[in-house]
């Protein structure tokens, strides 16, 4: 399993065609205390850069892009009735979407880990 990051602050854990999709810890702590996540449903497909979801904090509503193309297969149902998890454990069971990617060149366009250690500085 490879792990890709975004610089809108997302992890992709990718095993074949399939990713599990999140927000890093950086994104979390950044958040504050998460109080709503607005989330697609499965079957939703999207294109790269096409808003997924919201998560609102106690400071701000910031919205979640896709870092690629692909379709939700899962749609992680404990955020709708704590959202707060994601504050918890934001690069393990607080992960949001399952997704099947249909471009897996666009990876290619992500970040390892050591690369957004870099980015975030």
């Amino acid at each position: 399993m490879a792990t890709y990051y975004s610089e809108e602050h997302e992890w992709l854990a990718v095993e074949g065609d399939i990713a599990t999709l999140g927000i890093t810890k950086h994104a979390a702590e950044q958040l504050g205390d998460v109080v709503f996540v607005e989330q697609q449903e499965a079957g939703d497909e999207f294109e790269k850069g096409g808003e997924i979801g919201v998560i609102e904090s106690v400071k701000a509503a910031s919205e979640l892009y896709a870092p690629v193309d692909g379709e939700i297969t899962e749609v992680n149902e404990v955020l709708a009735d704590n959202p707060g998890s994601l504050n918890d454990d934001p690069e393990g069971a607080a992960w949001i979407y399952k997704i099947k990617i249909t471009d897996a060149s666009q990876l290619e366009d992500l970040m390892d880990e050591a690369g957004y250690k870099a980015f975030i500085g």
